[in-house]
């Protein structure tokens, strides 16, 4: 006796994936016999749980329905009337009574959790938080019923810039950014073509203090290349007064970064990025502060009483309490800090000090929001606390209604877990929308030949099934970031040589960088072809390749791209911003098979996946092969772009 459930047939579950609070949802699964099998029809069990750092855990008994050749069981349940995460699995018990002594089973979720057909086992599932194992339930994240996503976010070209390798500014003096920080760590570059720093200031470890002088007004005037590639959405790393280059240790939440611009430089980007139908979303850290500024001041350099300085004996300082400092037995300082690195001096996110200061009348979202910002990606969000995150997302609704609050995380955020609970990340009340790491993972993995289209499929599919459409077509799609190595390096197939200094010399062989561009553009193709937010990273289009940080933030190569992918990504880019069913249509897997990879994007008479009228064509179908490196799509069967080596 064998039994069925997927949660991606519309038999068996619907509807499908993720829905409002006090959805009514149908569960089905169908036990199957042998042909002339005599035995009584069993028993069928639903068991669920729902909640999310608690749960509630009932059972529901199936009805039986006649079927074609085998028993189907269906329940009909109300979801719950709070977000959170509903769990659930069958129990098959044969009827004892009447003489079946076949023991009872369970059918659970598949155990690489990506959702779709679930098997059986001798034993329930393990639904708690940290579960090990591979016996895991089903999942449908049940979301708030008014959960809504920024419009203009959804489908969005979203373009990443790293400011100091971006652009400068034609005024750029490299003995006046010298000038402008006193620190023996910090170099400024005289020439842009120049190598990153990978070993660190002489007789210093790496510290991520070299600059190359990129700055707002530099990215200001590059916002036609924005534009060239339909990018709507200017995210930026760290602008903020800070001692390193990737300013992840921020120094003063208020000011730009003096070798970035000003604050009037901030505001004329924000106009200019507006008058060109572009959106400005800043990188905000709120987990951790550097050690070197006004609010820890580990070395004095800013005016007035840091934490670090009041611990020291030296004065009362407004920020103690942002920090756990305290004395070891031998009487050293010692303090928490994120990750262990100890310029990153981590913050109590919870004192209501520091909250204030964010969240305030005068604080610092508020602050950015008014000077023309359009949201925040925040910085290892799964590591902010959840209470924390509703009141961040509702002070910058408060302040911009349409501001959208992105979250850095990598894994599927419906079902995240950090500090021994399920996070509350994709339920409407904390993120819009997050960083679309699997979906990276899921498609070079393809294209290297990592795993096959179905593969790469089911690990699509299982995110499509957990995120609340709001999210779904407003998170990020990426392919490359500050974080990860170059989109184009992990296409050639180089392998990482391991330490900094190898790195430093391993440059892509001529069929090596081949293999790779023709693989990428495949991969565009089918990035601006799928749902959600396609992100590019800043200079993946002109050819840029590198290994980890600080490869992958070298400076952006004006005058030197390459040419034909550069054409690629502005046709494909512009094709995506100028059809509407490519930003909000539905989706649907075609083929998904070895090499080929098949899907098509459609409007419901007319409508988009949110019911909104829709010009343009019906629907546009894409057609992509690993093996050949071809991409074809078709707008109403007319093709519009074909991709071949």
């Amino acid at each position: 006796m064998t039994a069925r459930h997927d949660t991606r047939d519309l038999r068996f579950r619907r509807p499908f994936g993720a829905v409002p609070c006090g959805t009514t949802v149908v569960l089905a699964c169908e036990v199957d016999r042998p042909e002339g099998d005599p035995r009584p029809a069993p028993e069928v069990l639903l068991h669920y749980v729902y909640g999310l750092e608690r749960f509630v855990r009932s059972v529901q008994r199936t009805v039986p329905a006649p079927s074609d050749g085998a028993l189907r069981f269906s329940a009909s349940l109300r979801m719950p009337g709070e977000p959170g995460l509903f769990l659930y699995w069958f129990e098959v018990r044969p009827d004892r009574a009447r003489g079946d002594e076949t023991p009872p089973f369970f059918l659970i979720g598949p155990s690489d959790r990506l959702g779709g057909e679930g098997r059986t086992d001798a034993h329930a599932p393990d639904y708690a938080a940290e579960a090990q194992g591979d016996r895991f339930p089903f999942q449908i994240t049940v979301y708030d019923a008014a959960f809504r996503t920024p419009d203009w976010a959804k489908g969005a070209v979203m373009y990443q810039v790293f400011p100091d390798r971006y652009a400068r500014d034609a005024a750029f003096d490299v003995e006046k950014a010298r000038a402008l920080r006193a620190d023996p760590l910090r170099t400024v570059h005289a020439g842009w073509d120049e190598e990153v720093d990978h070993v660190g200031p002489a007789g210093h470890a790496y510290a991520a203090t070299d600059f190359f002088g990129g700055s707002l007004a530099g990215i200001r005037s590059r916002l036609d290349h924005l534009a060239s590639l339909g990018a709507g959405v200017l995210y930026l790393n760290p602008i903020f007064e800070s001692r390193s280059n990737h300013r992840y240790d921020t120094a003063d939440y208020l000011r730009v970064d003096p070798l970035l611009g000003d604050e009037s430089e901030f505001r004329a980007l924000c106009r200019a990025a507006a008058d060109k139908g572009v959106r400005v979303v800043l990188d905000g850290v709120f987990s951790h502060t550097g050690d070197d500024s006004r609010y820890f001041n580990r070395y004095g350099t800013y005016e007035g009483i840091g934490a670090y300085q009041e611990a020291e004996g030296k004065g009362r300082s407004p920020y103690r309490s942002w920090y756990g400092i305290r004395r070891t037995e031998d009487g050293r300082l010692v303090y928490d800090s994120w990750w262990g690195f100890e310029n990153l001096p981590a913050v109590h996110e919870n004192d209501l000090s520091f909250k204030e200061f964010l969240f305030g009348a005068e604080g610092v979202l508020r602050h950015w929001l008014e000077r023309g910002a359009s949201g925040f990606r925040l910085d290892v969000s799964d590591e902010l606390p959840d209470g924390f995150l509703r009141e961040l997302r509702a002070c910058v609704r408060g302040v911009r209604p349409d501001a959208l609050t992105l979250g850095e995380v990598w894994e599927d955020a419906s079902r995240k877990v950090s500090y021994g609970s399920y996070r509350d990340f994709l339920f409407g009340r904390t993120h819009d929308a997050v960083m679309g790491y699997p979906f990276r993972e899921a498609l070079l993995g393809w294209l290297s030949g990592s795993f096959d289209a179905a593969a790469a499929d089911r690990r699509l599919e299982s995110i499509r099934e957990n995120y609340p459409p709001e999210s779904f077509h407003a998170g990020m799609t990426l392919l490359g970031s500050h974080d990860v190595p170059r989109a184009l390096t992990v296409l050639s197939g180089a392998e990482d040589p391991g330490d900094r200094a190898a790195q430093a010399q391993r440059r892509l062989t001529g069929e090596e960088r081949r293999l790779g561009t023709e693989r990428l553009r495949v991969a565009v193709a089918f990035q601006m072809a799928y749902p959600g937010s396609p992100s590019v990273y800043y200079g993946d289009e002109a050819g840029m390749e590198g290994f980890r940080d600080p490869f992958n933030r070298r400076t952006y190569p004006w005058g030197l791209e390459d040419r034909v992918l550069l054409a690629a990504f502005r046709s494909l880019g512009r094709m995506r911003s100028e059809t509407p069913v490519l930003r909000t249509g539905e989706y649907e897997t075609l083929e998904a098979a070895g090499d080929r990879f098949a899907f098509r994007r459609f409007l419901r008479s007319g409508r988009d996946a949110f019911g909104v009228a829709r010009d343009g064509p019906a629907e546009v179908v894409g057609r992509f092969d690993r093996a050949l490196r071809t991409a074809r799509i078709e707008a109403d069967g007319v093709p519009v772009l074909e991709l071949e080596p």
